[in-house]
């Protein structure tokens, strides 16, 4: 009994460790260096920079998602042609099908590494601002060699970054994402069913609701990977643009 509770001490211990030193420590710091080297004492920006810096190391697997995202498409054509060709033959469309999916294997590692990153960035984030940015704690997180910043300006174009309950930014999030889906359903051939229409009013509430709950720099956070995610999927389409799967 007293071995497991000393080795769940020990446990706990090197997971706190991990957590300050090689994680929240120093994603702080690198957001107080872009704070005064790049943003110009504007920590609003310093969020906006961390999160492209973010996306950028991310690339390759965002890359890597994009191509499966259009595989995904591709495949959804072949499936399609294929229960047109075959309709009256339920055992070989079944098997030609089969084939396909096989074929077209399609692995969402990349994706799960990057919402994965993204996610974690968010809850050290939300540590950043629930800890406080003030000098006495920053001085006891700060490396040598990043200058002290002094008094943290963590207001962005009137917004109080740590403020919670604020509606324009999480509004702003659900709005971009309602608009994502609606683009997303909107060459839906066989129409929007209750489950797709469930999804593209909930999900952006939800979101929305979230995102409420939380600090504004959340919001701030999420917009701007998901600007970024947008730019990077546009790109992509031309990048690993799908062969046009002609009719027999």
């Amino acid at each position: 009994m007293w071995f497991c509770v000393k080795f769940a001490i020990i446990y706990t211990t090197m997971l706190a460790t991990i957590w300050h030193d090689f994680l929240y420590q120093p994603l702080f710091n690198v957001l107080i260096w872009l704070y005064s080297n790049v943003a110009d004492k504007n920590l609003g920006w310093a969020v906006v920079y961390l999160t492209i810096m973010l996306r950028v190391i991310l690339l390759p697997f965002t890359f890597v998602t994009e191509r499966n995202r259009i595989k995904d498409d591709e495949l959804g054509q072949e499936v399609d042609r294929i229960t047109k060709d075959v309709h009256m033959d339920p055992i070989t469309r079944k098997e030609e099908v089969r084939k396909i999916l096989k074929k077209r294997r399609v692995s969402p590692w990349s994706k799960f590494i990057v919402l994965g990153v993204q996610i974690l960035v968010l809850v050290l984030l939300y540590q950043v601002f629930l800890r406080g940015i003030t000098g006495e704690k920053m001085a006891k997180v700060l490396y040598s060699f990043i200058d002290f910043p002094g008094k943290i300006n963590i207001v962005f174009y009137g917004f109080d970054l740590g403020q919670l309950h604020t509606f324009f930014w999480p509004a702003l999030v659900a709005l971009w994402l309602l608009v994502e889906i609606y683009i997303g359903y909107r060459h839906k051939k066989d129409g929007l069913n209750k489950a797709d229409l469930a999804y593209f009013l909930l999900f952006p509430a939800f979101s929305f609701f979230a995102l409420w709950l939380l600090p504004m720099v959340k919001s701030l956070f999420i917009l701007t990977s998901m600007v970024f995610s947008a730019i990077i999927h546009w790109f992509s389409i031309f990048l690993f643009k799908p062969k046009e799967v002609k009719n027999h």
